[in-house]
């Protein structure tokens, strides 16, 4: 496993329609892995494999129940609508308030090329809708209702600093 450069915003691939993964082989589960390394040393919670540089339909989730590895998503149901912030590993030090579907079902392929069906809420919903959005060249700025000022940064910044240390008393 390696960890992998993260391609940030500007660089063109990230604009590109990604092709379909055809070939279940230990190139791709050798990818699978490097992505999930990657985007937990960069603490993110999803991975779009354009942002390492590669144009398949592949991404990698983990909203904190381990990873999940999608190939040729596709989001066969939405209900309901959720608005919050949003980042991404590929515009860093940036977030935007981004409306999303309140529950997502889709279905993908695993690493062995067999098809399963899933069905997220809340943070997993979002974090899908984000990384599938990476495989047709969408960012979430695209769509965002508006960006995070500095002010408001600096100010979410200074409430996860209050939360984190009272969770250490805590302990």
């Amino acid at each position: 496993m390696a960890i992998r450069t993260i391609v940030t915003e500007g660089d063109e691939i990230l604009r590109k329609k990604c092709r379909e993964v055809t070939d279940y082989n230990e190139r791709l589960w050798n990818l699978l892995d490097d992505m999930a390394q990657t985007m937990h040393s960069a603490d993110g919670a999803g991975l779009a494999a354009p942002q390492v540089g590669i144009l398949r339909r592949i991404a990698v989730i983990d909203v904190g129940e381990g990873v999940i590895e999608f190939i040729n998503p596709k989001i066969i149901e939405k209900s309901g609508s959720q608005t919050g912030q949003e980042g991404c590993l590929s515009c860093p030090g940036e977030w935007g308030i981004v409306e999303r579907p309140e529950t997502v079902k889709a279905e993908a392929f695993n690493r062995n090329g067999e098809k399963f069906v899933i069905e997220g809420s809340g943070l997993l919903a979002r974090a899908m809708c984000h990384e599938f959005d990476h495989l047709d060249g969408i960012l979430y700025k695209d769509i965002a209702i508006r960006m995070l000022e500095q002010d408001e940064l600096e100010s979410i910044g200074r409430k996860k600093l209050k939360l984190k240390r009272k969770e250490d008393i805590e302990r």
